[in-house]
């Protein structure tokens, strides 16, 4: 069942740590004009010179493209983080890059400085690679087995949620301005108990780097108050092999005295893995006990990615252009698409447990690479067919609808339980390095797409989402509600494995669960 020291570990660590993933990315799209003015205004300042525009572009796109690259050296972090530190003596490390890099954003205006803003993307990129792989493997760790999905998807919930703040935040009335005199105004109206005149100065410097810098609140929000909470269970049983440590987290969270059964599976786990020991990346890609839950999380996050999400996300401006909606209220349409975005993927909290994690991976890029092809059809025929635009805009809708309710959330809750204690680090770097540089490519890679091959980009996409979906059919089994131990065994038959159990443990299955004792022999 669900408690509250469950329930708020679960949003302390994803509103901390998932929330400024999703904030950061998309924080910079609203303000980008007035960023820009900036870079040029400095530049000019400084060598008398205006800049020219190839090296305008090229310092956007590395403001914009230094975030994935950041994701990606954190991701390679996690590994030697999470076994030394613990899960949740990482994500409160992680904290500090959060809070610097939004110190240094924020008063890059003041300092007068852009590069800074660059070096600060890459430290906000290290700490969401981080966060992306840790929170996830944090909360499946300490989920019961009947509520590990639905717990697994807080984090993607809350990076959608940060993705719409930030859109919401960002527009031009609010934030995403080149100065917020207007709001500087309310909020010393507002704070008049305190010193005003300070906090006032700093608002009135200019909109967007208040807009960059919010991103700290969160992380000191976590710092605060995430050392209350326990580390996960199974990181304190399996790698520090402190059971008492372990056994009062588990009854912490669980809400009961009871946590023996839970304690068993642990120590089988940890039994089942004694012959391997930890594994690294390395030891990860040659062991043949692990080949396809390997090629799986490659093929589900590269798949998440390349399925064109942040072209679509990207192309939705100019496809609402298109269908004639007015230019001021484009933002407005961004921000209800990120409406969407949110709304789905609570859905997906919901309905995980009961329709299982398979079927919403299937459904949702099916009807993603629906969308792209007849959004290609309907980005083709839009000048000659009238109503075509609208068209484009339901497949756009339909689109995000569809990852928001398995691409998006899905994978990462299936890395955490395809892995087993001592793998799971390993995999997760994997699945994290494969779902950053995809990211990464599609960010570089998109434009000279759409430059090239126009609306037709999009059949390449429909193409990744069909791949994968096929793939995840014939490979990716149901893992609802089942044991980490479970779920191993049913790999095990797929890499043409034995698993190492120890006698007394075939021996040990209860009555009712005899079945499973056979389909263990027969397997062997």
């Amino acid at each position: 069942k669900m408690t509250l020291p469950l329930a708020l570990v679960a949003l302390i660590s994803a509103f901390g740590s998932s929330f400024q993933y999703g904030y950061n990315v998309s924080v910079i799209n609203s303000p980008a004009p007035y960023m820009q003015d900036f870079y040029n205004k400095t530049y000019l300042d400084r060598t008398g010179a205006p800049m020219d525009s190839s090296f305008q572009t090229l310092l956007w796109s590395l403001t914009v493209s230094m975030f994935p690259l950041g994701g990606l050296f954190g991701s390679l972090m996690v590994w030697p983080m999470v076994n030394n530190c613990g899960r949740k003596g990482t994500l409160l490390i992680n904290n500090l890059f959060s809070i610097a890099a939004a110190i240094l954003m924020g008063t890059s205006e003041l300092a007068k400085t852009f590069e800074v803003i660059i070096l600060s993307r890459v430290v906000m990129g290290i700490f969401a690679g981080l966060a992306s792989n840790v929170v996830p493997m944090f909360l499946g760790e300490m989920s019961p087995k009947n509520l590990r999905g639905a717990i697994g998807v807080v984090p993607q919930l809350f990076i959608t949620i940060g993705i719409l703040s930030a859109q919401i935040l960002g527009l031009n009335s609010i934030l995403g301005n080149a100065n917020g005199k207007a709001l500087a105004q309310d909020i010393s109206g507002a704070a008049q108990g305190e010193d005003s005149s300070q906090l006032t100065s700093c608002v009135l410097a200019a909109g967007w780097p208040v807009l960059l810098g919010l991103t700290g609140i969160p992380s000191l929000i976590q710092l605060l108050t995430l050392p209350f909470f326990p580390e996960s269970p199974r990181y304190l049983l399996i790698q520090k092999g402190n059971e008492e440590q372990a056994r009062r987290a588990l009854q912490r969270l669980r809400g009961q005295e009871d946590v023996d059964d839970e304690i068993q599976e642990m120590y089988q786990e940890d039994r089942s893995e004694k012959e391997e020991g930890q594994f690294s990346v390395l030891s990860l890609f040659t062991y043949k006990g692990l080949r396809w839950q390997l090629i799986s999380i490659i093929v589900m996050m590269a798949g998440q990615q390349l399925s064109g999400v942040n072209g679509v996300f990207y192309y939705a401006d100019r496809i609402f252009e298109s269908a004639g909606v007015p230019s001021h209220s484009i933002q407005y349409v961004t921000v209800s698409i990120g409406a969407i975005n949110v709304v789905m993927t609570l859905l997906a909290v919901f309905i995980v447990e009961s329709l299982g994690r398979r079927i919403l991976l299937l459904a949702g890029f099916l009807l993603c690479s629906a969308s792209c092809a007849i959004l290609t059809l309907a980005l083709n025929l839009q000048n000659t067919i009238s109503w075509m635009s609208y068209l484009s805009i339901v497949c756009v809708i339909a689109y995000i609808i569809g990852h928001a309710i398995g691409p998006s959330p899905i994978p990462a809750v299936m890395i955490t339980e395809m892995f087993l204690q001592s793998s799971r680090p390993a995999a997760f770097m994997v699945g994290g390095s494969v779902h950053w540089l995809s990211n990464f490519t599609v960010g570089l890679v998109f434009l000279y797409m759409e430059a090239g091959l126009g609306p037709y980009c999009f059949l390449i996409f429909c193409g990744i989402c069909v791949t994968t979906m096929l793939y995840i059919f014939f490979v990716v089994p149901e893992t609802k509600n089942k044991t980490f131990m479970e779920i191993n065994r049913i790999m095990a038959k797929r890499n043409k494995v034995e698993i190492q159990e120890s006698k007394e443990l075939k021996d040990s299955y209860p009555p009712g669960r005899q079945d499973e004792k056979k389909a263990l022999s027969s397997s062997e």
